[in-house]
């Protein structure tokens, strides 16, 4: 698991302040973040791994200024999105999972081996020679999980991972996420997802309004929402 930290974190685009002054320490194994549309959680998570760079203040992972090696912080902070199809970058399934590894410098034994284990830990073995573009909602958001930890991050970020699955594969890819070894940040308007998580934190208008556990915060997110 990795340490993350926001010290004074702001982030504007042009006129409009999207976070302020944000001071986080993240050490715990699962988090969820929660709020309304608008709020700034998915610009926060995206600070994260680089996608996004902060206005003011620092984001660090393990101590790397993310904005300075975001390359580096990239090896120990995979990011999945909403939609898988953003990240399905090749023709098949396994070729998609592979494309990762061959980032790496790996012998092509060993990414085959990689890719393969992963694909069966997944239920994607015999989807290998499909077309990504081909498998349904759910199978692409396993895919894109695969994708990621065949590279075994220290962290996974999910922004949103359930919202555009049905309700059978929204319950699968959130079990799987409560079993993953990694330390996992999720963004999620699906409540029940992050109950049993160890912490939660809400954000409203830029700010961190709610910080401890669940039961805590999500009954304060509760409260805004009325």
């Amino acid at each position: 698991m990795s340490t993350i930290r926001f010290d004074q974190v702001g982030q504007s685009f042009g006129e409009r302040r999207v976070l302020r002054n944000v001071n986080l320490s993240l050490t715990e194994h699962r988090i969820g973040i929660v709020g309304a549309n608008g709020s700034g959680k998915s610009t926060l998570v995206r600070m994260i791994n680089g996608l996004v760079t902060p206005t003011s203040g620092t984001v660090t992972v393990d101590g790397l200024d993310v904005a300075r090696h975001a390359r580096d912080v990239r090896r120990k902070v995979g990011f999945i999105f909403t939609n898988p199809d953003n990240q399905i970058v090749m023709p098949t399934v396994q070729e998609d999972v592979a494309f990762t590894l061959r980032r790496r410098g790996l012998s092509p034994a060993e990414i085959a081996e990689r890719t393969a284990a992963t694909l069966e830990q997944f239920g994607l073995s015999e989807h290998a020679e499909q077309p990504a573009h081909r498998l349904s909602g759910g199978q692409k958001q396993l895919l894109a999980l695969a994708a990621v930890l065949v590279a075994r991050p220290a962290t996974i970020v999910a922004d949103e991972p359930t919202t555009l699955l049905d309700a059978r594969n929204a319950r699968r890819i959130g079990e799987l996420l409560h079993t993953l070894p990694q330390q996992v940040i999720v963004v999620t308007h699906h409540l029940h997802l992050v109950e049993e998580f160890d912490r939660v934190i809400v954000i409203e208008d830029g700010t961190v309004v709610a910080d401890g556990a669940p039961e805590q915060s999500l009954a304060a997110y509760r409260a805004l929402l009325q």
